[in-house]
């Protein structure tokens, strides 16, 4: 998932509105979408675009916030390997979450808290 920020477009009256590009690959797919909070679960209000050779996309606009959702291939549920966090569902399967930011700071601060630190005062386990 990439957040877009080029702003110049026309695509929403709503300032709040940032653009998002969902992203697949699959060659063997014959239908990819997104279903979650942002559709109410309804894999066909966010159908992703074939290039027809495997890669799958979809731009589209979020007000800032998180949203949980799935990808849906060929009307089965699958991971997405470009999500960055996921938390189990009910179902027995996994949810993605989806972090929307107004923002580029606030994009940068999140990532910042998934980075992993090293002591300076340790020594490093790592060979030379």
């Amino acid at each position: 998932m990439k957040h877009r920020h080029n702003h110049d477009n026309a695509w929403s009256a709503n300032p709040q509105s940032v653009p998002v590009l969902f992203e697949f690959t699959d060659p063997a797919a014959t239908t990819v979408c997104s279903a979650g909070t942002f559709n109410n679960w309804k894999p066909e209000n966010k159908s992703l675009h074939s290039s027809r050779v495997g890669n799958w996309w979809k731009d589209t606009v979020f007000a800032p916030g998180t949203y949980e959702y799935c990808r849906v291939v060929d009307s089965k549920y699958v991971p997405d390997p470009l999500a960055n966090q996921s938390g189990p569902n009910p179902f027995g399967g996994r949810n993605l979450f989806l972090a929307v930011f107004s923002s580029p700071v606030g994009k940068h601060l999140a990532d910042a808290e998934n980075v992993r630190l090293i002591n300076a005062n340790k020594p490093s386990s790592r060979k030379k």
